[in-house]
């Protein structure tokens, strides 16, 4: 966690749940973090853990929030089948809502990183109204397939055709002690840790389905918006970003300063998502009913 950062006391509660797909049965993972009725869930990007929104998290708990990451099928501590037609869009967002009804939460502020923010679209799209809010962060989007597709292609072939790379790979960064390491340098190495099988299905079923809701439907997604964009980002153009703002009647955008700024210099970004998120819930008491109100996402 970035040293800008200030230590906050919530309360931390990790649980599971089962997701019953095509014949198979799946447990996914999830940490809580404060309580209440406001409810904010958090999704990573591809391949990474849960724990990469952890700090976020901390912060949005603090002020009130009550939060909850998630690791979706093949992705940290969630289960990893090596089938590919487990892994789309749409099935990422089944599992979002699955999560709100194992929580008994009616709504959420939804959100997410690159593939956490497409998966937060798909919520929208197909559950509206189990979605108080998007928290979007680097959504990938029309600009940004061809730079994925060659970022990403390679690793898929390595996992299917040269397995014992990506084995390799995972039994030296397995053994080192989380504890011992920067917190991004964790992540980086939880990242690492792939199933050559798993890794493979993950890609594949990510990029030849459909990587988000067309722009026809996004058009018609009415829930508030805070879409943040990154400058020279070419997977995560802020093209993309500014496109995806102007296209939802309820979105702004925020363009943060460089791609790094979230992971090591939090403070503004994490201000501005707590008041987007604290908007989204304004007026909510302890049942969690309340009239939706327009939240400020200033840039």
């Amino acid at each position: 966690m970035s040293a800008e950062t200030p230590p906050t006391l919530v309360s931390e509660r990790i649980g599971q749940f089962f997701v019953d797909q095509d014949g198979s049965r799946d447990r996914l993972e999830f940490t809580e973090y404060g309580a209440g009725p406001a409810w904010v869930v958090l999704l990573h990007g591809q391949l990474m853990p849960r724990r990469m929104h952890q700090p976020l998290a901390r912060a949005l708990a603090a002020r009130g929030l009550h939060v909850v990451t998630l690791d979706l099928l093949g992705h940290g501590r969630s289960d990893r089948p090596a089938d590919p037609l487990a892994y789309s869009m749409t099935a990422f967002a089944a599992q979002v809502v699955a999560l709100l009804d194992h929580l008994g939460a009616e709504q959420a502020v939804v959100g997410g990183t690159s593939l956490g923010a497409n998966v937060s679209l798909e919520v929208a799209a197909a559950a509206p109204d189990r979605v108080r809010g998007l928290l979007l962060e680097m959504p990938v989007l029309d600009n940004a397939l061809e730079a994925g597709l060659i970022a990403f292609s390679p690793l898929m072939l390595a996992a299917r055709f040269l397995p014992w790379t990506v084995s390799g790979v995972r039994r030296v960064t397995r053994p080192v002690p989380r504890g011992l390491v920067g917190f991004w340098t964790g992540i980086a190495l939880d990242t690492l840790d792939q199933r050559a099988d798993s890794l493979a299905a993950v890609i594949h079923g990510i990029f030849f389905g459909r990587i988000a809701p067309p722009s026809s439907e996004r058009r018609r997604i009415t829930a508030p918006a805070m879409v943040v964009g990154h400058p020279s980002d070419p997977i995560h153009p802020a093209a993309d970003a500014a496109m995806l703002a102007a296209e939802m009647p309820g979105a702004r955008f925020v363009r943060a300063r460089s791609i790094l700024e979230w992971r090591l210099r939090p403070r503004r970004l994490d201000a501005l998502a707590a008041e987007f998120a604290l908007g989204c819930w304004e007026g909510v008491g302890a049942t969690g009913s309340a009239t939706r109100r327009r939240p400020r996402a200033g840039a």
